[in-house]
């Protein structure tokens, strides 16, 4: 059986935590900010964690992370 090989556009974007939850940057942040309040752009800042719900997903694309 060869080996996985990680998905290198995920490995830039994620990283997993110490529990195995997986953060990575906010989304909705990039365009059209124009109507977006400041405080809505000012928090969307930083990153966050990944819904449950998408970490099986990345297990797959970062099987060695």
């Amino acid at each position: 059986m060869p080996k996985m090989k990680t998905h290198r556009g995920a490995a830039k974007r994620f990283k997993k935590t110490a529990t195995g939850k997986f953060k990575g940057k906010n989304g909705y942040a990039r365009h059209i900010l124009e109507k977006k309040s400041a405080k809505r752009k000012r928090q969307l800042r930083g990153t966050c964690v990944i819904d449950k719900a998408d970490t099986p997903k990345l297990n797959l694309l970062l099987p060695y992370l």
